[in-house]
């Protein structure tokens, strides 16, 4: 079975609607940023402080191709995998790319609680999450299936992925 790549910004939603739709489809669930952390021993945050998002980036693109050997996950990807578009293609070629998105006043609210966003900690994480959108936003439009996770609940999203994979496959 092909495996359902979940991309889109930290807050989106793409752990829990991974988790859920792994569930449902009686697929395996794996989270990128859990394999780097197993990888690299350490924690996410305790790699940027120490070695740098550089090599944050080179370890999660290893990973990236280290899952596309495999099939029949629900992969939930790191929000920066985008950045080096070779990830996303080598992704998107073991399945289907859904792109998760919400607005950055919901993915504040969403993580502002988390000690875990190495890239947030700054004085004004707001901002900073406007910022890295604006970066990012250009990479995410590259992934053809799109769904905005702010008014939606969990089933109702899990319904349009389900939607998207059963008109992928005709």
């Amino acid at each position: 079975m092909k495996n359902i790549i979940l991309f889109g910004f930290m807050g989106t939603g793409k752990t829990a609607v991974g988790q859920a739709l792994a569930q449902r489809l009686d697929m395996k669930f794996i989270d990128m940023d859990d394999l780097i952390e197993e990888h690299e021993r350490t924690t996410i945050s305790q790699i940027f402080e120490t070695k740098g998002e550089p090599h944050f980036r080179k370890i999660e693109s290893e990973v990236a191709k280290d899952v596309a050997r495999r099939t029949g996950l629900v992969v939930a990807t790191g929000g920066g995998v985008v950045l080096n578009k070779q990830n996303i293609e080598i992704l998107e070629n073991t399945g289907i790319g859904i792109c998760l998105n919400a607005s950055p006043e919901v993915i504040y609210h969403r993580v502002k609680d988390e000690s875990h966003r190495p890239l947030l900690e700054v004085g004004d994480p707001m901002q900073r999450i406007r910022d890295m959108l604006d970066v990012r936003r250009p990479c995410y439009d590259l992934i053809k299936h799109q769904i905005d996770t702010n008014e939606f609940s969990l089933a109702e999203v899990i319904k349009r992925i389900t939607e998207i994979i059963e008109k992928s496959s005709h």
